[in-house]
Order: structure tokens, then sequence, then C-alpha cells
């Protein structure tokens, strides 16, 4: 069993909180998921699609809410709580605390250093790691096997970089984050000039990356730096895999994008946003706090108002769409306006009597 670690159930609930229903002593090994759980599994409840499962689940302990802690008696112990899921987040934090492996500080003898590198001494650089000149990695910093830090780079006290990263020059990563292996911070952004004679004409990209604190980026996900200012990533933020992030945008604290979203330049993300698998925010464009995107949907125009948006539209020539597209917003306006006037020709047109004959 993977990250197997041996533990009481009295030291979690006195780590984490929660009400204890059995014996403290009880002794698990694992986290696991319900189905298929063992006396030796932790595990929890938070989807009510699950019920059969939780009645008859032989687990050593359930994390559940108050509401559902009567329907696990088979097993041997359940923690309640009323955020069984955030319960458990919390919880898979505490146990890779105990089952990770410690980082070991020091420099890999492969790893190319430059001599005007400024490494703290508990920082860790992998096998054929290469670290420019001018860059600095805190306290606790982990730089995995073959990532490439570029001239003045930052790492943040705290943060793991996984193997094959790559953090451009000047771009600066917050402390306590995690980067997963392939993603790209720093690469140009996406600016070219067009002449009809000579082709594209690049713009170069003299700004840089920021990212806050606390921030998780997925594996081959890529971050473009910005054209004269920076691209921000603020405090908090979550980024899946395999996202793009253009030039010049600014992604506000907490929120998070799922996997493949797209967010073009200069487009400006609010905090507490979310963004769902596929869906794209289209340049220049501003989403307010505490809006949330629908997965695959298109963010086309600014959104000022908090709330759950949802849009996807069929593909068209660029005139008939946007004229489509301008319609369908007025859709519910439009019925609304036809039930009324169905309504008005009802109240005016007298009632046929029956007794007439028809004018056929």
């Amino acid at each position: 069993m993977v990250h197997t670690h041996r533990v009481v159930l009295g030291e979690i609930t006195r780590q984490l909180g929660g009400e204890l229903i059995g014996d403290a002593q009880t002794e698990v090994d694992h986290l696991g998921p319900l189905e298929g759980a063992t006396p030796s599994t932790l595990t929890f409840f938070s989807n009510p699609r699950l019920h059969a499962q939780l009645q008859t689940s032989q687990a050593g302990c359930v994390i559940l809410a108050p509401e559902s802690k009567d329907m696990a008696l088979a097993c041997s112990a359940r923690i309640v709580t009323p955020n069984p899921y955030l319960y458990f987040a919390r919880l898979t934090q505490w146990w890779a605390d105990r089952v990770r492996p410690p980082v070991v500080p020091g420099v890999h003898p492969t790893a190319v250093v430059a001599p005007t590198a400024n490494i703290a001494p508990t920082a860790c650089v992998g096998a054929l790691a290469v670290i420019e000149a001018g860059a600095c990695l805190a306290d606790g910093a982990v730089v995995g096997a073959q990532c490439f830090i570029g001239e003045q780079a930052v790492v943040g006290q705290g943060t793991r970089l996984a193997p094959r990263v790559t953090l451009g020059a000047g771009c600066v990563l917050g402390a306590r984050g995690l980067v997963h292996s392939g993603a790209v911070i720093g690469a140009d952004g996406f600016g070219f000039a067009h002449d009809a004679q000579s082709g594209w004409e690049k713009i170069e990209q003299f700004g840089g990356v920021c990212v806050g604190n606390d921030v998780e980026i997925g594996a081959n996900t890529c971050i473009d730096r910005g054209a004269l200012g920076d691209t921000v990533i603020e405090d908090g933020v979550k980024l899946d895999n395999q996202i793009q992030i253009g030039h010049n945008v600014r992604i506000g604290a907490h929120s998070a994008l799922a996997g493949c979203v797209g967010v073009a330049g200069s487009a400006v993300i609010g905090r507490h946003c979310t963004v769902g698998g596929a869906g794209m925010v289209l340049g220049h464009l501003t989403l307010a706090d505490h809006v949330h995107i629908s997965a695959a949907s298109v963010v086309t125009r600014s959104i000022l108002k908090p709330g759950h948006y949802s849009g996807v539209f069929p593909i068209d020539e660029n005139a008939a769409w946007e004229k489509n597209a301008a319609t369908l917003r007025q859709l519910h306006s439009l019925r609304e306006r036809l039930r009324a006037a169905e309504k008005r020709l009802l109240e005016l047109t007298p009632p046929t009597d029956p007794s007439l004959p028809s004018s056929s």
C-alpha cells in the first residue's frame, strides 16, 4: 500500500478536531476510497449517491457529516464534522507530512549552478538542474531534477518544483507553492505585428511573471511573461494541468482553473473565481470576483456581476454568428413579450358561440 502510516484515530482528532465516535485507540494505516475499504482504511463520505456503500462499508473509520453518522454502523469508528470533504483535504495534508520523504538540503553534484546564484543552505537542487546567474532559492525551496531556473528568477520559501519545470528569467514564485512537471513559467507571450509584405514581426516580451504564495501549477501548464508589465497570479490560485495563461493576464487570489482552460492576453480574472475544464476567456476581458464559468464555455464579454455562467454556441460565419448571438441574448425577453402579446390577444378576441354554425 502506497503512503501507509499507522496511526490511532485519537491522534487525528487531537490534531484536526471533529467528534470521534468509537475507540480512540483504533488504528488505521492508509487513506482510501469508500468502495473496497478495509478495517485498516480511513475514508470519507460526502456523496449522497454512495449511501449504499456507506451502509455496508467495513472501513476502520469514515469521516462524515452529522446527518449521516447513523448510516455507517458497520464501520469501526466515525469522525463527525460539518464538512467531511474539507476535513479529508486537511487530513491528506497532515498525512503527507508524515509519509513524504524528507527533503535533503544541498546541491546535487551534477547540477549546474552559476557562481552568483543565491541558494539558501536549506534548499535542495536535484540532479542535472540548471540555476542561472542571480537566481535566488529561499529556505526550504526544492528544485527537482532537470529543472531550469533562469537569471534573476526567485523560488520562494518552501516552494517545490517537480522535475523538468522551467522558470524563466526574472520570474518570481512565492512561498509554499507547488509546480508540477513540464510547467513553463515565463515563456514569451504571443505578440506579433502583421506586415502585409514581410508577414509577422515579433514583439519582444520584456515583462515577467509574478506568482504569489500558496499557488499550485499543474503539469504542462504554461504561463506567459508579460509584454511590458508582468503577468500576475495572486495568492492561493490553483491551476490544473495543460492550462494556457496569456501575457499580462491577472488572476485574483484563490481562483481555480480546471484542465485545458485558456486565458488570452490581458484578461483579468477576479478573486474566488472558477473556470471549468476547457473553458476559454478571451483577451482584454474582465471577470468580477466570485464569477464561475461552466466547463467548455467561452467567455466573449466582460462579466461584472458575480454568479454562475455557461455558454456554448455553434461556429458560423462571424457576421451571422454575431447577429444570432445578439438575438439569443434577447431570447428570454422576447419570450416574455410573446406571452404578453398572446394573453392580450386572447383578452381582445370575443369567445366563439358553439351554437352558431362555423364559417366552414
